[in-house]
């Protein structure tokens, strides 16, 4: 396998794709993982589905915060946990899926993840070319759309290092921008404000599973950015660190949403805070640009890595390395800026819609995941083998991980609410939609009785045996 080069500087284009890092080209500090959890999730769209709590869901302000803290403090549990499996492996997420599934049966999760990455990358796309346009009218939407495309390209071709860099200084510049737009506008609010909405338990366990799936649908590129760090930093630190990161960042943008809508009329929550902040207003839309072209990379990167991933589960002898990930970036770019210009005008709001809808898909894997690393195989892989034309010791197809994948999807779809599909069972449960929950873990409980003989026999694998 193709090694990075121990000398990549933060602006020098990463060499690596979806190879193993070796120890010594380990480097970084688990509390980047902060600042690029943080960082990325203070953006527009954010704000934007922070708002939804008092504008689509009625629920008053204390309501609201109660159901977003609760949700992100709960969701990115899961997006912890998976963060931490990247020092310890060395491999990006979706790749190591073999291990899970087999060579050939992790392309069920793979393919699914590439196109959300895809979906994410166009409505990013989209977003940064109306919110530029906005900032400088001047500039046609159309030449908006494609700036914002070749930018977010630009840093997701230099890769890993550049990405946690401007997320490290970014954090400062958004955080500060929230603060100081949060300290103009909490004044405004008054104690008839604080009253409007009312309490709802279905509508409260709506944006409780919101802030929750928004916190899980990270979960398949989580170690792509912490697969760098040594293996010594361990498991808990790179956890603790990106927990806190996604999760505060998270909470910090939905509030700023529901503070901006709870004191105007508008239920535009992008226009609240444009209008609410004054002077600075002007500042945090060039700031929120900035972020969406941040964050549009990581999506880049991570559909490309994923591209990779399923390419070389057929192209067995290829080994990709940066010229690849460039060929793929410039493709990529391509036809999602040409699919962002012909989009409608509702499209993110379609896109997004359906992603939440697709969580069945993504909560089995979740499940399967956690406890093939945590509990099966405890903390390790034998990266030969993920490597290896016949899969290795984990073969060409996982029966067990797949009986419990579909298992996980099949029990979900009588709890099924949302825009999409309507579950046999969900108007008993007033209407929430707690399928999610049912399929991570019914799929946790099926997946450990199939493997139950298996626990902790993969313990003894050493590092050099990965490696190898």
């Amino acid at each position: 396998m193709k090694q990075a080069d121990s000398s990549e500087g933060a602006f020098s284009i990463e060499s690596n794709s979806i190879d193993y890092v070796p120890p010594e080209q380990r480097h970084g500090n688990p509390k980047d993982l902060f600042t690029l959890w943080f960082c990325t999730n203070i953006a527009p769209l954010a704000v934007i589905t922070g708002a939804t709590a008092i504008v689509t869901f009625r629920l008053d302000v204390v309501s609201a915060v109660l159901a977003i803290c609760f949700g992100h403090f709960f969701g990115a549990l899961i997006l912890g946990l998976t963060s931490a499996q990247g020092p310890q492996v060395g491999i990006p997420q979706m790749i190591q899926s073999r291990a899970q599934f087999g060579r050939y049966g992790s392309l069920l999760v793979v393919v699914f993840t590439t196109i959300i990455y895809l979906g994410y990358f166009i409505s990013n796309i989209i977003l940064s070319g109306k919110t530029l346009h906005t900032v400088a009218p001047a500039i046609p939407l159309s030449a908006a759309t494609v700036i914002g495309a070749v930018l977010a390209t630009l840093i997701g071709v230099i890769g890993y290092n550049f990405i946690h860099r401007i997320n490290k200084l970014g954090t400062w510049f958004m955080g500060g921008a929230l603060l100081l737009g949060t300290a103009i506008m909490l004044p405004q609010l008054t104690p008839a404000m604080l009253q409007q909405g009312q309490f709802s338990a279905s509508a409260w366990f709506a944006v409780f599973g919101i802030c929750a799936v928004w916190q899980i649908s990270f979960s398949p590129y989580t170690s792509d950015y912490s697969r760098y760090l040594p293996k010594s930093t361990g498991i808990f630190k790179p956890f603790l660190y990106t927990y806190l990161g996604a999760a505060l960042g998270t909470i910090c943008a939905f509030l700023f949403g529901v503070l901006a809508v709870s004191i105007t009329d508008t239920s535009d929550a992008m226009l609240a805070v444009k209008e609410h902040t004054g002077i600075l207003g002007f500042a945090i839309m060039v700031l929120f640009l900035a972020n969406v072209i941040g964050h549009n990379a990581m999506n880049l990167y991570g559909a490309v890595l994923s591209c990779i991933t399923s390419i070389q589960t057929f192209s067995i002898e290829w080994r990709p390395g940066r010229k690849a990930r460039i060929a793929l970036s410039v493709t990529v770019l391509i036809v999602s800026t040409w699919g962002a210009l012909l989009a409608s005008a509702d499209f993110i709001s379609i896109f997004i819609s359906a992603v939440f809808a697709l969580l069945f898909i993504l909560a089995p894997w979740v499940a399967i995941n956690l406890i093939d690393f945590y509990l099966i195989n405890r903390a390790g892989y034998d990266i030969a083998s993920i490597f290896a034309r016949d899969g290795g010791v984990y073969g060409k197809f996982n029966v067990s991980a797949m009986t419990a994948y579909f298992v996980g999807i099949g029990v979900q779809l009588p709890f099924i609410r949302n825009a999409w599909f309507e579950g046999s069972w969900s108007r008993a449960l007033g209407d929430i939609d707690v399928s999610w929950l049912v399929g991570l873990l019914v799929t946790a409980v099926v997946y450990l009785v199939l493997n139950s003989s298996r626990l902790g026999l993969s313990a003894s694998l050493s590092a050099p045996q990965r490696a190898n």
